[in-house]
């Protein structure tokens, strides 16, 4: 998500405990146990505020089994607030020299893969909930203005609800070519789409524009995303960003950077696009200089030790 991987992660002495044809099974019930947790690293020439979000969504608050606390090497206070879009923020001022912030967490999760509802259909607008009709709206990486006329050419046809969704999904998935080389922050949905280059975020915000833009109410998710249920990739850990779509009077789950179901999503945050979700807001200078993140299945004869 971030669009850089500078090195493997060391945070985690129990990574890839298990093999990944073991999926879903923690213990002797159907839930599985993930850890997750970084340490972020950032180098500031004189005292700077930033807001960072970096906590696990309160939707899953109740399924951490350890905290996931927010710490720095620092001693600087960090009071927290919940924003606009239901997301936990830290407010903090970075000091002058090195600060890093550091998690390190336990979660269950049910193992299932993302859910797939092909019957799902498309909600109309006079029937959407009044909070939902935000995210049918442009917003800064989501030039709605721009992509209508493509976005109704391309999918005008296709019948409205799930396969719809799933066409833009699958077009945008064909579309981009990913790499992390490609990454650049100012990248925009309609640049993306004219590139055709770009990383997970790039994958979300255009599928995003082009679900809104088709009267599909569509927002932007960040979060944990690890290599269960699929194979072992030994490139170091990042963030991942996906996109949830509102059919049938509920959101639902869509990706369009790995365009299949996957086990193990860690939600950090949700919002109109990436400027709602970034995991660290700046005010001054500040370098990211380090980054690390692991999020991995924990075997059941690992727990204690985990």
């Amino acid at each position: 998500m971030l669009g850089h991987r500078p090195q493997a992660s060391k945070l985690s002495p129990v990574r890839r405990l298990i093999s990944v044809s073991r999926v879903g099974v923690w213990a002797n019930g159907d839930d599985m146990l993930i850890r997750g947790g970084f340490d972020i690293t950032y180098d500031c020439p004189a005292p700077a505020s930033a807001v960072l979000t970096l906590n696990v969504h309160p939707t899953r608050r109740a399924d951490l089994q350890t905290p996931d606390s927010l710490t720095n090497d620092r001693g600087v206070a960090m009071p927290q607030y919940i924003d606009g879009f239901g997301n936990i923020c830290t407010r903090v001022i970075l000091p002058a020299g090195l600060t890093t912030f550091s998690s390190d967490f336990l979660i269950t999760d049910s193992g299932q893969p993302d859910d797939v509802a092909e019957h799902a259909k498309l909600t109309p607008i006079q029937d959407l909930p009044d909070d939902v009709m935000v995210y049918l709206l442009g917003s800064r990486y989501c030039e709605t203005d721009r992509m209508s006329e493509l976005a109704w050419s391309l999918f005008g046809k296709t019948p409205p609800g799930w396969a719809r969704v799933q066409s833009i999904v699958d077009y945008t998935h064909e579309r981009i070519t990913f790499g992390y080389p490609h990454a650049r922050a100012t990248r925009t949905a309609w640049e993306a789409h004219e590139e055709r280059l770009g990383v997970c975020r790039d994958y979300a915000h255009l599928a995003v524009t082009l679900c809104r833009c088709m009267s599909v109410p569509a927002r932007y998710c960040t979060g944990y995303l690890g290599d269960i249920g699929v194979p072992y990739s030994d490139a170091p850990m990042d963030f991942s960003a996906w996109f949830e779509a509102f059919l049938d009077g509920a959101w639902h789950t869509f990706d369009a950077r790995h365009n299949t179901p996957r086990i193990g999503r860690i939600l950090i945050a949700r919002g109109r696009d990436a400027t709602d979700t970034a995991i660290a807001t700046t005010y001054g200078a500040a370098t990211l200089t380090g980054f690390k993140v692991v999020t991995d299945e924990v075997a059941a004869n690992a727990a204690a030790s985990a």
